[in-house]
C-alpha cells in the first residue's frame, strides 16, 4: 500500500481505514499550497513623447547643470508643453524627475521581493460513496 501504517495511532484506525477503502469510501491526502508571485506587476511604459521629455530634462539638469526654473523657461521657450498641455513650472520639472525615479525604484523593489511558499500540514480525509 501507499500509506505507511506507522503514521496511524492505533491498529483499530488502520483496520477501519482498510475496511472502508473497499466498501464505497475513498481516502485521500489534502493540503494547501500558498504561493505569491510578483511577475504579474504591470508597468505602464512611457510614451515616446514622455520618454523624450524626461531625457531632455535629465540631460539639461545633469549635464548642463541647469536648475528646475531655468529648465522650465527653456522648455516653454521651445514650445514644449507638459503632458496635459500646460506650460512648465519648476515644480513640474522636478516632478518629472522625481516620479521617474520613484516609479523605477518601486518597480524594481516589487520585482525583487521574494515571497516564501507556504505548505500546510498533510491530512487524511475520507469520502463515503452511496
Amino acid at each position: 500500500m501507499l500509506i505507511n501504517p506507522e503514521i496511524w495511532r492505533s491498529q483499530s484506525q488502520w483496520s477501519n481505514f482498510v475496511c472502508n477503502s473497499f466498501s464505497g469510501t475513498t481516502t485521500f491526502v489534502t493540503f494547501t499550497l500558498t504561493f505569491q508571485t510578483n511577475e504579474l506587476t504591470h508597468q505602464q511604459k512611457y510614451s515616446k513623447r514622455q520618454y523624450m521629455v524626461y531625457e531632455l530634462i535629465r540631460l539639461l539638469h545633469e549635464q548642463d547643470g541647469l536648475g528646475y526654473r531655468r529648465i522650465s523657461y527653456k522648455l516653454n521657450s521651445w514650445g514644449i508643453k507638459t503632458q496635459r498641455g500646460k506650460s512648465w513650472s519648476n515644480g513640474s520639472v522636478h516632478s518629472v524627475l522625481k516620479r521617474k525615479f520613484q516609479r523605477d525604484s518601486r518597480y524594481l523593489n516589487q520585482r525583487s521581493t521574494i515571497y516564501p511558499d507556504q505548505l500546510s500540514l498533510f491530512k487524511l480525509e475520507t469520502i463515503t460513496f452511496d
